[in-house]
């Protein structure tokens, strides 16, 4: 009876499953391993570490993903406080004991790989807002202090994390809690007052970065401006992106037939500059691909949040959304030039096993949310 029972729970589990998103981001991931392979290949064995380590992070990302989402996502309401505190505890924690690679503190070595804390800070951030404005009375936030609350959720990671120094994924960080209060709404009093602060701020902001920024953040908000400024310097990444992505044309040059690539003219062309590997290699319509595939991820997650059978359940998916989103808005409007380079890797694709897992995690939720739609609770 007891056998009976627990065969017809899995097999009504399995028939509610969400297999859409996880198929969507094995395929982004194995597009990923490709491209890493593409990218690496002129490095010799060295090159080929990074796709036997990407290969075996996405083995760990497939067994994270079905542990993840098979478990009920209301476990994170509950353990939401402990996993925020113990995310900024790995925070602090890599002033100690992190690693540095690149002149920046971001990573714990474990041995067998580099753990990098604020890739998964994010997905902290998104259960503890998730869960405090669940907590809260429907309708639009009206009061500071609850405001001001919620965003200390994000900036107090934010700040730990751009001290490391990583400002790509501090940014990101605030815009995806931004993004989960701005779905809550705010009051016309509160836009009043943030528009107000927000434009006299501008000259606090602009005199402050002089002394705040770093030479290298310096170096990038000037590149960004104006590339040619130091071409074969600051400016040399983001020019030598642009002739990739340009070159590509409609079809691509073809697999491992990228000149910027191959001939290695393009720097990290593995990690925050895979889109232009893509772009070159596999052209306009490949590129255009790729996106369509993200922008099917998130459109898909959009429906798993409005069908949720709770509030926290709809917040904690659009915050998983937003994750993927900003990831891929950020990393694309940087290596075509758009925004200045921030260091912000493409969610699948980018080489790193910390951002991979943190993607496939933010994939389970969703689909653990998917899995237990089957009313809105009000």
């Amino acid at each position: 009876m007891g056998t009976s029972y627990l065969g017809s729970v899995f097999k009504s589990s399995l028939s509610q499953f969400e297999w859409f998103l996880p198929l969507n981001a094995i395929v982004l991931s194995l597009a990923g391993i490709a491209l890493i392979y593409s990218a690496t290949i002129p490095m010799g064995p060295t090159g080929k570490s990074f796709v036997i380590k990407q290969t075996a992070w996405l083995s760990m990302g497939l067994v994270l993903l079905a542990l993840f989402a098979f478990l009920d996502y209301r476990m994170l309401e509950r353990w939401g406080t402990w996993i925020f505190v113990i995310l900024l505890l790995a925070l602090i924690s890599v002033s100690v004991f992190g690693r540095v690679t690149a002149g920046s503190r971001r990573w714990i070595d474990l041995g067998l790989m580099r753990f990098q804390p604020s890739e998964f800070a994010k997905l902290a951030v998104v259960i503890v807002l998730a869960r405090s404005l669940s907590e809260r009375k429907r309708g639009a936030i009206d009061g500071w202090m609850e405001l001001l609350r919620n965003v200390a959720y994000a900036l107090i990671p934010a700040f730990l994390v751009a001290t490391q120094p990583d400002l790509g994924t501090a940014v990101v960080l605030i815009l995806v809690a931004f993004s989960m209060i701005l779905f809550v709404g705010l009051s016309k009093k509160l836009w009043k007052v943030i528009f107000g602060l927000a434009l006299a701020s501008i000259p606090i902001l602009y005199f402050g970065a002089q002394y705040f920024l770093l030479d290298y953040q310096k170096k990038r908000l000037l590149t960004f401006l104006n590339p040619d400024h130091d071409p074969l310097g600051a400016g040399y990444q983001i020019i030598q992106s642009q002739i990739a992505i340009g070159s590509g044309g409609m079809f691509g040059k073809g697999f491992l037939k990228g000149t910027q690539n191959q001939l290695m003219f393009l720097p990290v062309k593995h990690t925050d500059f895979i889109f232009a590997v893509l772009s070159e290699e596999w052209g306009f319509l490949g590129s255009s691909l790729v996106l369509i595939l993200f922008l099917i991820f998130m459109l898909r997650g959009l429906g798993i949040a409005s069908r949720s059978r709770d509030d926290f359940g709809t917040l904690l998916s659009i915050g998983c959304v937003s994750i993927i989103f900003w990831h891929v808005t950020v990393n694309v409007s940087m290596v075509m030039g758009v925004l200045p380079v921030v260091g912000v890797p493409l969610s699948f694709l980018s080489y790193g096993g910390s951002s991979l897992l943190s993607s496939f995690m933010c994939t389970a939720v969703l689909a653990s949310v998917s899995s237990r739609r089957f009313s809105y609770l009000t």
